[in-house]
């Protein structure tokens, strides 16, 4: 097989989407290493980014410079080079699909929340998404979400057929595991992050529901004698202003850090030696936060949505989205019991090693293999 994969999530510095395209590249061609598989993109790949080095020879890039005709990418400079290449088949990654069919086309759509939550997106992207995430639902011939919640919620919204929809989970990358203590010092002391610290990763922006954290971290402060910090861990994305209004209402001092961007390896120290990981999601696809950090064995307290529950199964204490008392609770529960901070630990391993990014892309393999009526054994 030649199977052509969107390369456009990696042209710029990863994100989920662009995680979950590396990932599973490489795995589709280190489980079928008699078959090809190229990143097809429009602009250049971020080669240091993408660790290039590391990909498995029957992974490669093919770069179409844009030009009067092929800037029109998804309608015809993207449908050109599947004809004159004869791809067998094309996965769109993130949304998109060629609108012009020139060979059976996969389409991962990793979540609805511009349908679902649009109160938390700006205007512009729900209007556009609207409209293009239906026209790209009805153009892929097969549909994989990240799980059976997102799977029910695009046979529902979009009208597809249950049959064209296929959910399949995601995993921790392999970077994710857990750090011995003392290595974990060098990366809290260029942040500045005390021993006793909690942690949140992910964008800042409202589906994070950080307001929930920030509150129930006011009242842990305000009604014990604990004093952690919370650390925040991720890039400032959009309608904020009302998050950073209250964090600086509150007077939260030097208990509340944010970080910013950290590395891989800086990521994994912090997971791997906060007391626990804080989730307080409003909708998820499916909750990589979650996971990375139970791979690392940090305790980890998160919300009870479809989604995340089948992520982390029984292995996080889950608490109600909109319940800061609970999550207050809970927190200073963890914060005061040793035990069962170990327990959660331990549970959260052990969840995380069921998910491997080697299952998605055989999971995957099949569903390309079945398409293109082709045996489904790796």
């Amino acid at each position: 097989m030649r199977i052509g994969i969107d390369g456009i999530p990696l042209t710029g510095a990863k994100t989920g989407v662009g995680h979950y395209t590396l990932e599973l590249a490489r795995g589709l061609a280190q489980i079928a290493d008699t078959d090809s598989f190229e990143f097809v993109t429009p602009a250049r790949i971020l080669s240091g980014d993408s660790k290039r080095d590391e990909w498995p020879a029957n992974l490669s890039v093919t770069y179409r410079e844009p030009n009067s005709l092929r800037k029109h990418w998804w309608t015809i400079g993207l449908p050109l080079y599947i004809r004159q290449s004869s791809l067998d088949l094309f996965h769109g990654t993130n949304y998109n699909v060629p609108l012009w069919e020139g060979c059976p086309t996969v389409l991962t759509i990793h979540d609805l929340s511009l349908f679902l939550y649009p109160e938390t997106h700006e205007k512009h992207r729900v209007s556009v998404g609207l409209r293009r995430i239906p026209t790209m639902g009805c153009a892929a011939t097969k549909i994989i979400t990240p799980s059976q919640a997102v799977r029910r919620e695009v046979v529902e919204h979009l009208n597809v057929s249950p049959e064209k929809v296929i959910a399949i989970p995601e995993a921790a990358r392999r970077e994710f595991r857990p750090m011995p203590a003392e290595e974990t010092r060098d990366a809290r002391k260029r942040f500045g992050i005390e021993d006793d610290f909690l942690l949140y990763v992910g964008t800042l922006e409202p589906r994070k529901n950080l307001m929930l954290l920030v509150r129930a971290f006011e009242e842990v402060l305000c009604t014990t004698n604990l004093r952690p910090q919370l650390v925040i861990v991720g890039k400032k994305g959009w309608l904020v202003d009302e998050l950073f209004a209250y964090v600086e209402r509150a007077e939260l001092g030097d208990r509340l850090l944010f970080t910013n961007y950290v590395t891989d390896e800086e990521l994994r120290a912090l997971y791997s030696s906060c007391r626990m990981c804080i989730y307080p999601s409003l909708y998820e696809g499916f909750g990589l936060p979650p996971l990375e950090a139970m791979a690392c064995g940090a305790p980890v307290i998160t919300t009870r949505i479809p989604s995340i529950m089948e992520t982390v199964g029984d292995a996080a204490r889950l608490v109600e989205p909109t319940d800061v008392d609970a999550l207050a609770r809970n927190i200073i529960d963890l914060l005061a019991d040793a035990e069962a901070r170990a327990t959660l630990s331990a549970a959260g391993l052990a969840r995380a090693a069921q998910f491997s990014w080697e299952k998605t892309a055989r999971m995957t393999l099949e569903v390309y293999r079945e398409m293109l009526g082709q045996e489904q054994r790796a």
